[in-house]
């Protein structure tokens, strides 16, 4: 089995394209941070979504920035670049996609529009929350 699950931040905006059959491909580049001190460095990972979950909404939150989570089919494409010198890329078909964190600037617009925050559907909203009730410190035993 191939999956390569990691943690990263967009490089760039999500780029999406159809190809002539129709279907929806959303691609991106992630930086993965490894190491640390001297030894710290990047990979750049290139990420692709197909069909129906490019389709979605999903890339209209793939911002430059955006934290994300990744699990998918990993391959490494070897090509030689304009200058004849030979280059590796790592390419990621993503299976799931978790956002798990906000962008740098706090923010949370998308396409320039303020998005409003979920709203409550928890149905025990309106009970009494027992963790934040008052302790009595005087316990008789």
């Amino acid at each position: 089995m191939n999956v390569y699950s990691f943690t990263g931040r967009l490089g760039r905006d999500s780029e999406q394209r159809f190809t002539q059959s129709g279907m929806a491909i959303c691609s991106f580049t992630v930086a993965v941070d490894y190491g640390y001190g001297d030894n710290k460095g990047t990979n750049w990972v290139r990420c692709s979504l197909f069909g129906k979950r490019a389709e979605g909404g999903l890339p209209q939150y793939l911002k430059k920035g955006t934290q994300v989570a990744i699990s998918g089919e990993l391959r490494v494409r070897e090509y030689d670049d304009k200058e004849g010198v030979r280059r590796t890329s790592v390419e990621v078909s993503v299976n799931t996609l978790d956002l798990i964190g906000g962008r740098p600037d706090g923010g949370y617009q998308s396409g320039g529009q303020q998005t409003q925050p979920a709203q409550n559907n928890d149905p025990f909203a309106d009970q009494p929350d027992f963790n934040s009730a008052p302790v009595d410190d005087d316990i008789p035993f």
